[in-house]
């Protein structure tokens, strides 16, 4: 079995080996191929990967290459886990919007609005290169923003599937307050990539997120730097993304006084590289984990484990096409679900009648999205005017101008229209 991981450069990479490594049994990779254009960090990466792999008995051959047609051919998956135009592109991101006093964030809003345009071009590049050499295999897409470059996959043909590690993550966490087992957690999470809610939280056929709010709500709470009281209010576990929507100027205020989060991981990205440097080192380094993205690895393994051999876990949440799961969108949205996940593909499973709250929300976004991918794929200003208009976080005709124009200033290097 041949793996492909495209953006295999990045320092979440020995994270993902590390998951390779020891659910081996879950998916037996023979040949893991990792391809990036930035060969300083390849000559890092790689052979870290290869001494997890021979520390913890992997008997998969580890290969690094800048040639991308030679890196996809013969994959059963591909992995894209790329960052168009890097933590600089990031840092733009989070900071122009901020000067309209909106929210300033890599994958939501304006800042998520230039990841797209920057992102979609290049990955459907990738995804017609996997195709020419390899029609079947499957694309698993981490990158962000997850939601629109699935769709912009889907749209175009490809067998593809969106990844996060929300609800791994939420999974963990109610599991430890329960003091239970992760695998008997089940929930019931719904909505888009980045705009999230778990309704229900089934342990062992019973729905205890009532009893999760009434034991654990403060803690919840404060991990959500939500007030309790709302979530008493909503009833239901909004994921961290939700308080750019529910705190939206609580968070400008803050982001405009501390440091941005790009800055924090560019720092965390230079002592990672410098650890990965250590020819002793051979298992991912503690400090990874304040990198960001707990637990991809299993999701990812657990996903491509489902896809190439209908291993894994019988039920996980992706980002999938909507079909008429969630009847107020439309069917080709893309939404992020419980699904059974097989080599056939993803069949969302059913979703309880959803409260208005919740509905409106996701129907305001997925028209941005759609426009915005609209944006992303044939360019133009009124385009990305028309999608920045539309998004909930900005709305205003004044603010949209003037952020087009920024957006536009900022990653025109990145756009071929502008």
């Amino acid at each position: 079995m041949k793996l492909t991981v495209v953006g295999g450069g990045s320092t979440y990479t020995p994270e993902l080996i590390d998951g390779f490594a020891r659910l081996r049994d879950v998916l037996p990779v023979t040949e893991l191929v990792l391809t990036d254009p930035a060969t300083d960090r390849l000559d890092l990466i790689g052979p870290l990967s290869r001494r997890i792999f021979a520390r913890m008995g992997h008997p998969g051959r580890i290969t690094t290459t800048t040639d991308l047609d030679a890196a996809v051919e013969g994959a059963d998956a591909v992995l894209l886990q790329l960052r168009v135009g890097g933590q600089a592109a990031r840092l733009q991101d989070e900071t122009w919007p901020l000067e309209c006093g909106c929210v300033g964030q890599e994958t939501t809003g304006a800042g998520g609005l230039a990841k797209a345009l920057r992102t979609v071009p290049v990955v459907l590049d990738i995804a017609d290169r996997v195709r020419r050499t390899n029609p079947d295999a499957w694309i698993i897409d981490f990158t962000n923003p997850v939601g629109i470059v699935t769709r912009a996959l889907l749209r175009e043909g490809h067998k593809a599937l969106g990844l996060c590690n929300v609800a791994i993550g939420l999974q963990r966490k109610f599991a430890a307050l329960l003091n239970v087992a992760p695998s008997q957690v089940h929930l019931d999470h719904v909505g888009l990539n980045h705009l999230t809610w778990e309704t229900a939280v089934h342990v062992d056929g019973e729905d205890v997120l009532p009893r999760l709010l009434s034991d654990h709500g403060g803690t919840i709470a404060a991990d959500l730097r939500l007030p309790l009281p709302l979530l008493t209010t909503l009833g239901v576990v909004p994921s961290y993304y939700l308080r750019y929507f529910y705190a939206h100027d609580e968070v400008v205020a803050e982001m405009r006084t501390k440091p941005s989060r790009a800055a924090e991981v560019a720092r965390m990205e230079k002592e990672l590289l410098t650890l990965y440097a250590d020819p002793a080192l051979d298992e991912k380094p503690a400090l990874l984990a304040k990198r960001g993205g707990a637990y991809y690895s299993e999701a990812a393994v657990d996903l491509a484990a489902a896809l190439l051999r209908d291993a894994g876990s019988q039920h996980q949440v992706v980002n999938t096409l909507n079909n008429g799961t969630l009847p107020f969108l439309p069917d080709d949205a893309v939404i992020e679900v419980p699904a059974a996940v097989t080599t056939k593909g993803a069949a969302p499973l059913p979703v309880q009648r959803l409260d208005p709250l919740l509905t409106g929300l996701m129907a305001n976004v997925t028209a941005y999205e759609d426009l915005a991918l609209e944006a992303a794929l044939h360019g133009g200003r009124d385009r990305v005017f028309r999608a920045l208009l539309a998004h909930p976080l900005i709305g205003q005709y004044a603010y949209a101008d003037r952020l087009t124009d920024d957006l536009i200033a900022h990653n025109r290097e990145h756009l071929t229209w502008a």
